[in-house]
């Protein structure tokens, strides 16, 4: 398990990231702290990623609408 906080540049701290939890995971793999398997804790919620060592990256999770809105041009 990993906690991350995740920002992005313009509009601040963001709920999720999903690039930024995969890269988490592969350096916890790499660096030998977790299994192959990681849950990545963020404030929008839990996602799960794969990486076995080489490869493809697999990331899963839930996906939900937090924000509508519209814009008149």
């Amino acid at each position: 398990m990993s906690t991350c906080a995740c920002g992005k540049r313009g509009s601040g701290e963001t709920l999720a990231c999903g690039t930024g939890a995969c890269a988490t995971a592969v350096a916890c793999v790499k660096l030998g702290l977790t299994d192959t398997t990681v849950n990545i804790h963020l404030p929008g919620g839990t996602l799960t990623v794969e990486w076995p060592g080489a490869g493809s990256v697999f990331l899963t999770g839930p996906a939900v609408e937090v924000f509508s809105g519209e814009i008149n041009v």
